[in-house]
């Protein structure tokens, strides 16, 4: 077995009782700190430095959950996730990269040990042009990175694509031949003497048929040599990862059945299926995940509590996975028979306020914020270069034409640079698919623009005032009117 140690990811949050979250609005405020990233060696492969568990007497569990929870502590993960592994049924948009799975099958602190992620896509060069991103490089994903084209766009990989891959993790979109699909996956990963892991996420799966389902999933199961998981969900939306609990239920059942306006994040779909890939709870599992909206639900006080006390999202879905809500109100029911008054308390032997978890937590944020930053100049440098040859292009076309221009190339940049990062911004923008409206845009930059040189242009007056006023200078000025009013120091602030 292998386990992995696993440290606080949220640790604004560790002074916040359960009973201040109260509204949809929680969960998202609970999941600020958490991105897309795999948080699940904070401690290193040494493991936790606490040894043992705190014990706290009299402590209501219903009310406070950190009297239930122990102290995050490692998870077990498999010790197959390694070698090739693949990845099919993404890339295919230009409103978004795909990225992100990429990403989360990379990360250094996940269990993942991946030296090759195989992207397997319908167009290889549209694909690569998605993938290949600064933020990619700067991760060392291009360093692994691999594409297979698909025979004709939507196909599913043959034998001979998934030779040497050790894991496979396929993306599908319920619809008629969904079921199939399924089968067809089992059919091929049993077939591929590499294949270990087969991960399949399906998205759009409301109102799926149960006994089809059920059918499905017992085309994966039989082969003791291939470990499968299949995660479902509801329609897609582009909310924020970990912003709402979640339920679980058994695919192929009567209760898995996902109401026709069931949704899912997409971020978090992705989150799910591939936390299930790497933890040893997830093996064998065929779950469909509905969102929890109602925060009296055993579900979402139990997520809220894991959240509040650090865990982080690995450790969070093992929980909920291996001990869930079942376990927590078989807790309740024996602190209820064992303390009928309920008495309340705290000890001062709360894991939670320790010194030595508080070094971890403050490790964990400046390692989150160092995280950031390269994040951020990446995109800053990406910006600039774009903008810059924008600027160039530009220089470029004036010069050619009849207008022309009296200015050089590095003096005419000058000129055109915030036009040019705006134009860079929009660019990088809609290369990495994130939301942009060109033309509302432009507007809007094009009004601050203008609205910028009247307010220049107002402070050159009343500069030119002043010094007329100051020399004794009166009389009437060109294009100095009485009428102009002086500047708005508010204004000015805003450029």
């Amino acid at each position: 077995m292998k386990f992995l140690p696993l440290g606080p990811t949220l640790a604004a949050l560790m002074a916040a009782s359960a009973s201040a979250f109260v509204n949809h609005n929680a969960f998202a405020k609970i999941a600020a700190k958490s991105d897309t990233s795999l948080h699940i060696s904070s401690w290193g492969v040494k493991g936790s430095p606490y040894g043992g568990k705190n014990v706290m007497e009299n402590v209501n569990i219903e009310e406070n959950l950190q009297g239930y929870l122990k102290q995050p502590e490692a998870v077990e993960a498999r010790v197959n996730v390694d070698g090739a592994v693949m990845v099919s049924g993404m890339v295919k948009t230009k409103e978004r990269t795909d990225q992100t799975i990429f990403d989360l099958l990379n990360h250094e602190d996940s269990a993942f040990e991946f030296d090759k992620i195989v992207a397997f896509v319908d167009d290889m060069k549209f694909a690569k042009k998605r993938l290949l991103s600064r933020s990619a490089r700067y991760s060392g994903l291009l360093d692994k990175l691999d594409f297979k084209e698909a025979t004709t766009p939507g196909a599913l990989p043959v034998a001979a694509d998934l030779e040497g891959v050790k894991s496979w993790v396929a993306c599908l979109e319920a619809g008629d031949s969904i079921f199939a699909e399924i089968e067809t996956i089992a059919g091929l990963a049993k077939g591929a003497a590499s294949v270990e892991n087969v991960a399949i996420l399906v998205t759009g799966a409301n109102e799926l048929d149960m006994a089809a389902s059920k059918q499905a999933l017992e085309a994966l199961q039989g082969d003791d040599s291939l470990a499968y998981t299949l995660v479902a969900v509801g329609t897609l939306d582009e909310k924020q990862e970990g912003s709402t609990a979640y339920r679980t239920f058994e695919f192929g059942t009567e209760e898995a059945v996902l109401p026709e306006n069931a949704v899912f994040g997409r971020d978090e779909s992705l989150r799910m299926v591939t936390e299930m890939l790497q933890l040893e709870c997830g093996k064998n599992k065929a779950l469909c995940f509905r969102e929890v909206y109602n925060q009296n639900i055993t579900e979402a006080k139990l997520i809220r509590g894991l959240r509040e006390a650090g865990y982080a999202r690995p450790q969070e879905i093992d929980h909920m996975l291996r001990d869930g809500p079942e376990k927590y109100r078989e807790a309740v029911k024996e602190f209820r028979e064992k303390n009928p008054d309920a008495a309340k308390g705290y000890t001062t032997d709360a894991w939670w306020e320790g010194e030595e978890f508080q070094k971890s937590v403050k490790s964990r944020i400046e390692k989150d914020e160092r995280d950031e930053k390269v994040v951020v100049d990446a995109r800053v440098a990406e910006v600039e270069k774009i903008a810059m040859e924008w600027a160039k292009r530009e220089f470029y076309r004036v010069n050619m034409s009849a207008d022309g221009t009296t200015l050089g190339e590095d003096d005419y940049i000058k000129e055109v640079w915030e036009r040019a990062l705006f134009e860079g911004d929009l660019k990088y923008r809609q290369t990495h698919g994130e939301a942009t409206d060109p033309d509302g845009e432009l507007a809007d930059f094009q009004a601050q623009q203008e609205r910028k040189q009247e307010i220049m242009l107002k402070r050159a007056k009343d500069d030119l005032r002043a010094e007329l006023d100051k020399e004794n200078l009166g009389g009437n000025v060109p294009g100095l009117d009485d009428e102009d009013k002086p500047v708005n120091p508010d204004d000015i602030k805003m450029y």
